[in-house]
């Protein structure tokens, strides 16, 4: 019988191409847990542990808020230490507090394109800024410049 080919070199992930934050300092961190008292959890992890659904929706949250609070549902510490840390692997983002149940974790957002400003009241009426005009270039003889004088008496 012929030997089959181990699984795992077709289920290799590629890398994230999100990057990676740069590690926090302890002061930097201590901002963050003060910042996240009051976050309630937005990603819930169960008995499934980090499927691709998990972390398709940490990861949208991240890109959304940078900071995120999760609530692991399980009593094994062990594993929620091994799923903080599969998810910063995964989702380039660094840990920030693991209490209880509970994990926060930052990932800087990416710096956003420069939007084009539009007016508030041309953004209502949907239209789209115009371009600014050249300015105009005098024609020779048109205007008050160099033309003749008229006498007031005529």
């Amino acid at each position: 019988m012929p030997a089959i080919a181990p699984a795992a070199s077709y289920n290799t992930r590629m890398p994230s191409p999100v990057p990676a934050t740069p590690p926090l300092s302890a002061a930097q961190r201590a901002a963050l847990r003060a910042a996240a008292h009051h976050l309630d959890p937005v990603v819930m992890i169960g008995d499934a542990g980090l499927s691709a659904g998990v972390l398709a929706e940490a990861d949208r949250a991240l890109t959304a808020h940078e900071l995120i609070k999760l609530r692991v549902f399980g009593d094994d510490r062990q594993l929620r230490r091994d799923i903080l840390a599969a998810l910063c692997a995964e989702l380039g983002c660094q840990p920030v507090q693991e209490i209880g149940k509970l994990l926060v974790v930052y990932r800087q957002r990416p710096p956003e394109a420069p939007r084009e400003h539009v007016p508030k009241k041309l953004a209502a009426a949907g239209g789209k800024p115009a371009r600014k005009a050249k300015p105009a270039q005098r024609r020779a003889g048109s205007g008050r410049a160099g033309a003749p004088r008229r006498s007031a008496r005529s």
